[in-house]
């Protein structure tokens, strides 16, 4: 194997994982933990899932978006659309969990220690306003991943 199809194996695999998961803990995971357990546990369980589910896809971002670099500098080609919305996504993934995740989990422990209960109905406020925001980015960031797969299937070259 070839150093240019390592390249391409790891920047296809590393989009196959990265959406693969997105789409998984979206329309699968998540929607079935809230239904098999009562709210607040279910909100627990996918809080413990999260830190490994930006994991994923920190890693993955990165790793898709360098060796598609690295795979346009060796074939002297520059696919700017795919650049372009590879970085994006990125950005947004980083942005979703490290600025929005940590939002979110602030909001959520200070809910848990809240006696006021007008209090505690303001930050409940708060937090679903910041849950529809990750949810957006996360539908952005599927979307995205859509419009990569689809030019990366026009060829495997840059």
């Amino acid at each position: 194997m070839t150093a240019n199809e390592i390249i391409k194996f790891v920047h296809l695999m590393s989009i196959v994982v990265w959406l693969g998961a997105l789409v998984f803990f979206t329309f699968f995971a998540a929607p079935s933990i809230f239904k098999a357990l009562p709210r607040e546990e279910a909100g627990t369980v996918v809080g413990h899932i999260f830190p490994k589910y930006w994991a994923i896809g920190y890693v993955s971002s990165s790793l898709a978006l360098i060796t598609l670099l690295i795979a346009s500098y060796t074939a002297k080609s520059f696919p700017a659309l795919r650049v372009l919305v590879l970085a994006a996504m990125t950005a947004v993934t980083f942005y979703s969990g490290l600025g929005v995740g940590a939002k979110a989990r602030t909001i959520k422990a200070g809910i848990k220690v809240t006696v006021d209960p007008e209090q505690k109905k303001l930050l409940g406020k708060k937090f679903k306003k910041v849950h529809m925001i990750s949810a957006t980015l996360n539908l952005i960031i599927i979307a995205g991943g859509g419009v990569v797969v689809f030019l990366t299937s026009q060829g495997l070259t840059p």
